[in-house]
């Protein structure tokens, strides 16, 4: 429920700001609004479906309402061209208050008005986020023991100690940016210090297939440390055995496993077994019996915050909106390349995700950092995903303003008309293909 709860609430704060940028300008430029809904109240897409509101209240012309299908929000304004306008109204002359009647750069001011909302929340909330909490990198040259690698990095030729020193000559200084620069820049190749020596691994475009396709499920790459227990879950398989908060787990099975990444694989070897492990417990060793769950765990989470090495920034009122713009900006340009990777490398389509992506990947505590970079990420995820040239959307309603602005010739409303629902039936294509995320994770 708190993931839920984040989620939910993330979705509502981006929805209302979203459709109040669009209220706003329509506002502004005496347009009539007829509805300004939280979530829609119908069976999106189809307008003329189960119709009723949770809440609904008129004041002036407008009526205000929370809708009971949970997948968005809208605005309606009077005379623009959308899936719930009926076409005998595109046989009448518009009136002055409607959107319609209104000069290109007007119009184009209202369609904009969402995107814009985004934008500025996305960056103020990264700016209030850095001011308050600052920033937390992992410095991938003040690693301990080097790197821990997944199935995927160790058939590329990686190795566990390795440190990673660059992704296509450039360099590293945050470990976390290393999946990051492959995926998104298609590295070719990046380089290891290994033993003291400067090793290249070759990246082939099946190596960024398979860590595209195995993000979601764990880390290409992580910080590889010893196995010490930094808190055990209640009446889990390890509290039963008696595994202990402090406790370094050193062998499993009389197989040497002194770090963690190496226990994990032996847990995953031996699902739904029993297991001997060799733990060191002060100066004695102990043996426990736990058995391992079908998921390949047993109950206890490490104390990795001892051996993972955090570089802590802090920015002051002004600095702190400069890494706002930075960081917001960046966000924006991987947005872009995520585009190209979804079209050029093999089988990215089926990372696509929907509401159950999001989902999984909040927090099952409440945290407000996390809570707020992810609205913030989202934001302008909304901005750019709105401006796209795709009719239905804000940028497609764009596009045909710029077309009318460039040749000084109005489209005619009935090709808006028709384009709309060829957007429409290509975002409810999309949007399906999305949120079946949960049927091939």
């Amino acid at each position: 429920m708190i993931k839920f709860g984040q989620l939910f609430l993330s979705l509502t704060i981006l929805i209302t700001l979203h459709e109040f940028g669009h209220y706003f300008f329509a506002k502004r430029y005496k347009c009539r609004v007829e509805k300004f809904y939280l979530f829609f109240d119908f069976l999106f897409p189809f307008a003329g479906v189960m119709n009723f509101s949770l809440f609904k209240k008129k004041i002036g012309d407008t009526v205000y309402g929370l809708g009971w299908f949970p997948f968005g929000g809208y605005v309606q304004i009077a005379g623009m061209v959308d899936e719930q306008m009926d076409k005998a109204t595109l046989e009448k002359e518009p009136e002055p208050w409607e959107f319609r009647a209104k000069p290109a750069w007007q119009r184009m001011l209202i369609m904009m008005g969402g995107i814009l909302v985004n934008l500025i929340l996305g960056v103020f909330i990264y700016w209030m986020v850095f001011f308050f909490w600052g920033k937390s990198t992992v410095p991938a040259d003040k690693l301990t023991y080097g790197i821990a690698c997944d199935s995927t990095a160790l058939s590329m030729g990686l190795r566990d100690g390795d440190f990673v020193v660059s992704v296509d000559g450039k360099p590293i200084t945050n470990l976390n940016r290393v999946e990051i620069e492959i995926v998104m820049n298609k590295a070719k190749s990046m380089v290891v210090k290994r033993d003291g020596q400067n090793i290249t691994i070759p990246i082939s475009e099946d190596n960024i297939s398979t860590i595209l396709r195995n993000l979601k499920k764990g880390d290409f790459i992580g910080v590889r440390m010893p196995t010490e227990v930094g808190e055990v879950t209640k009446t889990s398989y390890a509290e039963t055995a008696g595994l202990k908060k402090g406790d370094l787990i050193v062998a499993v099975n009389n197989v040497n496993t002194p770090f963690f990444n190496e226990f994990q694989r032996a847990l995953a070897a031996n699902r739904g077994k029993e297991i001997d492990l060799a733990v060191l417990r002060g100066l004695d060793t102990v043996h426990l019996k736990p058995k391992v769950t079908s998921d390949g765990t047993i109950g206890f989470r490490p104390l990795g915050g001892k051996y993972i090495p955090v570089e802590d920034f802090k920015f002051g009122f002004f600095e702190s909106l400069k890494e706002g713009l930075s960081f917001g900006a960046e966000n924006l340009v991987m947005q872009a390349k995520q585009l190209v990777v979804i079209f050029t490398v093999k089988d990215a389509h089926k990372q696509v995700g929907g509401f159950y992506s999001m989902y999984k990947n909040m927090n099952e505590e409440w945290d407000w950092h996390a809570f707020w970079m992810f609205t913030g990420f989202l934001s302008l995820v909304l901005a750019f995903m709105n401006f796209l040239p795709i009719p239905m959307l804000d940028g497609g309603y764009i596009l045909f303003l710029l077309i009318e602005m460039i040749s000084r010739r109005k489209v005619p409303e009935k090709v808006l008309y028709y384009a709309n629902y060829v957007g429409l039936v290509f975002i409810l294509g999309l949007m399906i293909y999305a949120n079946t995320d949960w049927l091939r994770d």
